[in-house]
């Protein structure tokens, strides 16, 4: 029996102030070892949700269980279930990167031991041992989204949740990326992918789910939705069950 990775029942989401819902009854389940995407156009409540279920935004209305353990009582052990790399830097401009990487395992609660070993580990895999000690401040577009992601797996998460993790990025990097991505993947790491890039989506992620005004309109492998939706590509399919086009 494949493993629950992520289970969202009946979730909806109301932000203080505001009528409309952003998450109205929204169901939900991936299982361990996917590549899944989340994607819609703007404001269709993507961002709301990669918060809800990464623990960002309190909620009361439903539930998210990563692994079976429900998102509203996420404590140190759920943290680190998974790993979260945001759109914005998470990560201190004035540090090197060796010196964010440690100040991150060790918030996770890794070993010293641990630390200097995957601190290392991953430097080599992004491709910044030649820059370990310089200032990330410095650092091109790309090379902030590497570190970025180091920083978000150094804990070796089960799940990892992505929201657009290659923006802004050249063409090299961008494939630098996703090739490790999909290694994570291979390794046993569920990924949860949300982003504007939807030739990138297609080749990454198993399944995807589209996303409209809160609500899920869509969720299969791309194969079967285009077969279903008798679609060429995910655009026209996004077109299609949106009726919205997808502006960056």
């Amino acid at each position: 029996m494949n493993t629950t990775a992520l289970h969202i029942e009946d979730l909806s989401f109301v932000y203080p102030g505001q009528i409309i819902s952003s998450l109205s009854g929204l169901n939900l389940k991936i299982v361990e070892g996917e590549k899944f995407g989340l994607l819609g156009p703007n404001g269709a409540g993507k961002t709301t949700l990669m918060n809800l279920m990464t623990g960002l935004l309190p909620f009361e209305n439903g539930s998210i269980k990563l692994f079976g353990n429900e998102m509203k009582n996420k404590n140190r052990a759920v943290n680190k279930l998974f790993g979260f790399v945001p759109q914005d830097f998470s990560f201190y401009q004035e540090l090197s990167p060796k010196e964010n990487l440690e100040f991150f395992g060790a918030w996770a609660g890794i070993s010293k031991r641990e630390i200097k070993y995957r601190t290392e580990e991953l430097l080599e895999i992004t491709g910044l041992t030649e820059v370990t000690n310089k200032p990330v401040a410095e650092f091109s577009g790309g090379m902030k989204r590497k570190m970025n992601i180091a920083i978000g797996v150094i804990h070796r998460p089960r799940i990892l949740f992505l929201d657009e993790p290659t923006v802004g990025v050249d063409v090299q990097s961008r494939h630098s990326i996703i090739t490790y991505l999909k290694e994570l993947n291979n390794s046993g790491t569920t990924l949860i992918y949300s982003s504007h890039q939807l030739n990138e989506a297609e080749l990454l992620c198993d399944k995807i789910a589209l996303i409209d005004d809160g609500k899920i309109v869509a969720n299969d492998t791309l194969t079967n939705l285009l077969s279903h939706h008798n679609e060429k590509g995910l655009e026209s399919l996004f077109l299609s069950l949106t009726e919205k086009a997808f502006n960056d």
